[in-house]
């Protein structure tokens, strides 16, 4: 998701592509602080197992140009595959399918993890909160105007992130390198964990 007001150009095949550097910036971040303990009661064992968990990229992206995000930033991290999906036709996805009608069957996910379209962003969420199982995280990158919206509000007061990472840098989707006017989050959800207030974290 991209602000597209100020001559930003949508990418071509209609997907932001994430930089894989605030990835990794975000999952170092992450780990360290889950692994400290001081935030959060990690009930999946994340921090120390990380190649051991199940994930699920639910807007993978990636096509003939670019690869998948989140799937790339994982394996070259941990060394692992990932579960893809993405509703484009194009993309690198294992299944092309629209996730909010997806039935995630028997599979059991640790952590869903994606940046999802901002028109359909609420959405995915609850949908990743019921599918990711008990203890398990849900991880969106969002704009941080995000937490701004009168519709959104009634979901804030049942079910806020636990952990907000806000990048300091504001960083490309596209080919270009350019960078548009919107600071970026990576929010951190965890089922069954509605805290009152949100940690922020600047990285």
């Amino acid at each position: 998701m991209s602000s597209t007001n100020r001559g930003y150009e949508r990418h071509k095949t209609d997907y932001y592509v994430t930089p894989l550097s605030a990835v990794a910036t975000f999952l170092d971040a992450f780990l360290g602080d889950v692994q400290q303990g001081e935030f959060i009661d990690d009930t999946t064992g994340i921090a120390d197992k990380p190649d051991k968990m199940r994930w699920l990229d639910p807007c993978a992206g990636g096509d003939d140009f670019h690869e998948m995000s989140y799937p790339a930033a994982i394996k070259k991290a941990f060394d692992i595959g990932i579960d893809t999906l993405d509703i484009r036709n194009d993309s690198k996805a294992q299944i092309q399918t629209d996730y909010l009608t997806w039935d995630k069957g028997k599979n059991e996910y640790d952590i869903i993890i994606t940046n999802p379209p901002f028109y359909l962003a609420q959405a995915i969420i609850e949908k990743a909160l019921k599918d990711v199982r008990d203890g398990g995280y849900v991880v969106m990158l969002l704009r941080l105007n995000f937490f701004g919206s009168n519709e959104r509000f009634p979901f804030w007061e049942k079910q806020l992130p636990i952990l907000t990472y806000v990048h300091h840098r504001r960083f490309s989707f596209t080919d270009d390198k350019k960078t548009d006017s919107i600071e970026y989050m990576h929010a951190v959800w965890q089922k069954g964990n509605c805290p009152k207030f949100s940690m922020l974290k600047v990285i």
